[in-house]
């Protein structure tokens, strides 16, 4: 039995699918008969283009054309004599072994990339080192054990689960996560809980542990790993699951009932998305709009920039979806351990601290109005409210406003029709944005907590980090002054506030947060009929009794 961090609740039984990261550095070999090296350079090229192929049909067959495209680029690199020609003529002409000419050659060509000032150019970068990495895996005989490769229902093992691996798997074959790394808020976690799956984060030394193929139950509700169970825990576990699907039936009744505590305090209990797909989840488990819509999934699912036109569609079909519930989108959110392949940002030594969120969309304005005129064309379909993350200053956010007001401008004089009481508001998840909650309210429409970094910033604690991870408390009391002041501060200038971190569907702390005044808890699909049928069974008034006496 290993144990790790309860990340998603739920129980699944099935074999376990291994994902390790190749990192193989090829060592220099004198080769005494180099037309044969060369012969089975081909021939791994070949293998590389088959794998892709399949790749690229899997890929458009789960997600989009779009997503295929990224594939496809590594295809017509193995077919450039740029890359290919120059390895067999150094494989011929120095008598080495394919792996040292492969990777000197496809070094030389990153370090040419590099030089050029042309950001599309830099951009491919990231595709040679991805096709020199199938490569050079090939030649040394080992099998891509991947996301994408997933052919059965299986349970996913990892050093951890990237955005980008989230994109290439197809959804309805993996019945939980289980890594070495991550804490309650990563981003494997909130996949495993928007996805309804459990998930165990924060196993020590797992991949030395389990190999491919073997039987797991994860115990996602108690944060365990039995491997390879005998039949009497498998039959126990069997029984839990069948309690726990019967479970799942009895909260369906809580689906068109609204969110009214015992002495009729009125909330609203809505879900947090990061891709359009996900819409129909809220939809079947009856919330009551959208409190976050993360979308820096739509460009982490593309090969370059999305365009306006394809935002505004994607925006505007989520509002349409939603039928006059409120949306509440969230502008590019990049940085930290969200990164895009083809938006190259400097290595930072803290990237949670750096250029990430609003700084870099302030920094890259281009990018912000791309996004915010999408954003404002698709407010007229719907209830849209749009929100600013990482606000830490008065500064910032009036100048999100400024850049805000300036595509208002445009659209009209373009004659694009937007929403003209559309709401504006922020993300309160910086400590300094929370202590000068009572100015920044003076501009805004509504506030939304953001607990996950906000907890993080406050505690000084890496949420990525397993070995402080006990650390990441949701009670700690410096957090939960905060979120009292920033509520108290958000009414006193008469705007509503909300909550979207992984806090707002935390069963044992949603007396506190009713009774502190939250108005809305938005939170993972999964917790939403729970988080409605606990508010339904609270009194509102019992309920700040409890805040007065903590």
């Amino acid at each position: 039995m290993l144990k790790g961090i309860k990340a998603s609740s739920g129980i699944a039984i099935g074999k376990a699918f291994v994902i390790k990261e190749y990192d193989f550095k090829p060592l220099k070999i004198k080769i005494e008969d180099s037309s044969l090296e060369e012969e089975r350079f081909n021939k791994a090229v070949e293998k590389a283009k088959k794998e892709l192929e399949e790749l690229i049909e899997s890929t458009i067959k789960n997600f989009t054309e779009n997503e295929g495209e990224i594939f496809e680029a590594h295809l017509t690199m193995l077919d450039d004599p740029e890359l290919i020609g120059t390895v067999s003529e150094k494989i011929l002409k120095e008598n080495i072994n394919a792996e040292y000419a492969l990777k000197t050659v496809c070094d030389e060509l990153v370090e040419i990339f590099e030089g050029i000032e042309d950001e599309y150019l830099k951009e491919r970068i990231v595709d040679i080192k991805d096709v020199t990495k199938r490569m050079l895996r090939i030649l040394n005989g080992q099998v891509e054990e991947g996301v994408n490769n997933i052919k059965e229902e299986s349970i996913i093992i990892s050093k951890d689960i990237t955005p980008s691996q989230t994109a290439q798997m197809d959804k309805n074959k993996v019945l939980g996560f289980v890594t070495e790394t991550g804490g309650v808020t990563s981003h494997s976690a909130i996949i495993a809980r928007t996805l309804g799956i459990p998930a165990i984060l924060g196993v020590h030394n797992l991949l030395d542990k389990i190999k491919n193929g073997d039987v797991l139950i994860i115990d996602g509700n108690e944060g365990v790993v039995i491997l390879n169970p005998d039949e009497k825990t498998l039959k126990n576990y069997r029984e839990k699951i069948e309690r726990y699907m019967e479970d799942k039936i009895e909260l369906l009744k809580y689906k068109d009932l609204e969110s009214i505590t015992l002495d009729f305090k009125k909330v609203e209990v809505a879900g947090n998305i990061g891709s359009v797909e996900e819409v129909d989840s809220i939809i079947e488990n009856g919330g009551e709009g959208i409190g976050l819509f993360r979308t820096e999934f739509l460009y982490m699912e593309k090969e370059v920039l999305p365009n306006e036109e394809e935002q505004f569609l994607a925006y505007k079909s989520v509002v349409e979806k939603l039928n006059g519930k409120p949306v509440v989108i969230r502008t590019l959110d990049i940085g930290g351990d969200k990164k895009l392949s083809y938006l190259p940002i400097k290595e930072e030594l803290n990237p949670f601290l750096g250029y990430r969120a609003i700084r870099l969309c302030l920094d890259r304005k281009d990018i912000f109005k791309t996004q915010l005129r999408a954003l404002l064309r698709a407010s007229k379909y719907g209830n849209l409210k749009i929100m600013f993350p990482m606000i830490c200053n008065l500064e910032e956010l009036l100048e999100s406003k400024k850049i805000l007001k300036e595509c208002k401008n445009e659209l009209k004089e373009e004659g694009l029709e937007y929403d003209e009481n559309l709401e504006v508001g922020i993300m309160i998840e910086v400590p300094s944005a929370a202590i000068i909650s009572d100015i920044l309210a003076k501009e805004v429409d509504f506030f939304s907590i953001g607990t996950n970094d906000l907890i993080q910033y406050t505690m000084a604690v890496d949420r990525m980090n397993e070995k402080v991870s006990y650390l990441y408390d949701f009670n700690n009391l410096a957090v939960l002054r905060l979120i009292k002041l920033v509520i108290e501060n958000g009414h006193r200038e008469g705007i509503w506030v909300g909550m979207c971190g992984e806090m707002a569907g935390r069963e044992d702390l949603i007396p506190l947060l009713l009774g502190m005044g939250l108005e809305e808890f938005s939170m993972s699909p999964s917790s939403i009929l729970k988080v409605r049928k606990i508010i339904r069974n609270l009194s509102f008034k019992e309920s700040s009794k409890i805040v007065k006496k903590l």
